[in-house]
């Protein structure tokens, strides 16, 4: 991987100095590539670089190699670490590995979950949040929505991601919709993840309890909008 600042010609990714104050503040995808075509969102484009913006001004851009593309729809800024500032979550795709869901920072490579082991293998992203109130992060995906439909649950610890739950029958993307559906919210009873069951009938929401995943259905249709407002109960 490359870490350029702006367009100019760039180092080696975690060699290029960084103002110890700077934190990224945005970031976007870069470099639209055919090189993976797996069209999950329903046309065949990835992204080859990773764009963000630092709180000191400078831009700079983490390029992939020749076999990996960002194949999702937007980067999300998250506190993984708990430092106060925010870290890039990404959907990293390897050509030959298929998907893993990836942490970069401003000076490079945090940590990642495996990839799932197959080519055209994707994961779809809930959100990132302290779900259980241990004071740690964890990140929520389902593992091949619309195939395995396996909700994972990973907690960043340590400076690694270590698997902490399961829960099979649950999605929250079908093939080529051009959005990831659900997402996190919290009613006043700590944080829920919400996703739709295998069928896309029905509103499911989860929580983590005590290291293992409790889902309870939301309602008949799939109003994700309302169950993310808490509209729905």
């Amino acid at each position: 991987m490359r870490f350029w600042p702006g367009l100019l010609s760039g180092a080696l990714l975690g060699l290029m100095p960084l103002a110890a104050t700077a934190e990224i503040v945005s970031a976007s995808y870069a470099e639209p590539t055919q090189r993976y075509q797996h069209g999950v969102f329903g046309e065949t484009e990835e992204w080859g670089d990773l764009a963000f913006g630092l709180s000191d001004g400078q831009t700079m851009i983490l390029r992939l190699p020749e076999t990996r593309v960002f194949e999702d729809i937007a980067p999300r800024l998250v506190d993984v670490d708990g430092d106060g500032a925010p870290e890039m979550s990404v959907v990293e795709t390897d050509l030959s590995l298929g998907a893993r869901l990836a942490i970069y920072d401003e000076a490079g490579f945090v940590a990642a979950t495996p990839f799932i082991g197959q080519t055209h293998r994707w994961l779809a992203p809930i959100g990132v949040a302290d779900l259980d109130g241990d004071g740690l992060v964890e990140l929520a995906y389902i593992d091949r929505p619309h195939l395995a439909r396996l909700l994972r649950v990973w907690r960043f610890q340590d400076g690694t991601l270590v698997e902490v739950a399961q829960a099979e029958g649950l999605t929250n993307h079908r093939l080529g919709d051009p959005a990831i559906s659900g997402g996190l919210r919290d009613c006043g009873a700590g944080p829920e993840m919400i996703t739709a069951d295998a069928r896309w009938s029905r509103l499911v929401a989860s929580r983590l309890v005590g290291g293992r995943i409790e889902s309870r259905f939301v309602a008949e249709g799939v109003d994700f909008a309302a169950a993310l407002d808490c509209r729905l109960p």
